[in-house]
């Protein structure tokens, strides 16, 4: 009488790596618009949330951090989303900021002169222009620390 040898066979153990994603908020009142910048981001790569209103930007952004808030201008106010811009100046994490827009805002004020204003109908330079704002924000986070460091040291 044969006896069975039972053969365990060992799977290799796959470690499963969670990328960590650049957050962007989108702040637009008009469900096209967002869907479609939201659309193009994710493709890009990030983990996007979205807003219709200010109020509702103003809760996500107390809910979560987020490395990028992109807002329309012109939404239940037409200064809507300069003050979504001005709260996302003021949170602890400081989001890098940009108006999104279809057209060229026609309001100018000098604390706007470092706001970029990203095109929508610009489509093959969103991606280039969200990386470069998410790069400067972590630019400018790094020097910070850099400068507390050698103070503290």
């Amino acid at each position: 009488m044969a006896t069975k040898v039972r053969k365990t066979v060992n799977k290799p153990t796959r470690r499963v790596h969670s990328l960590a994603l650049a957050r962007v908020l989108i702040v637009d009142d008009n469900p096209a618009s967002r869907l479609t910048l939201k659309t193009v981001l994710e493709a890009g790569g990030y983990s996007v949330d979205s807003a219709a209103s200010a109020a509702e930007a103003f809760d996500k952004m107390d809910q979560k951090s987020y490395e990028l808030v992109l807002s329309d201008l012109q939404m239940e106010s037409p200064e809507a989303g300069l003050k979504v811009l001005a709260r996302a100046r003021i949170m602890e994490y400081q989001p890098a900021t940009a108006l999104v827009t279809a057209y060229h805002p026609r309001t100018r004020s000098s604390s706007r002169a470092q706001t970029l204003t990203i095109e929508t109908l610009d489509v093959p330079e969103i991606l280039t222009k969200v990386a470069n704002l998410i790069s400067a924000r972590a630019t400018r986070r790094l020097e910070r620390q850099l400068r507390q460091a050698t103070v503290a040291g």
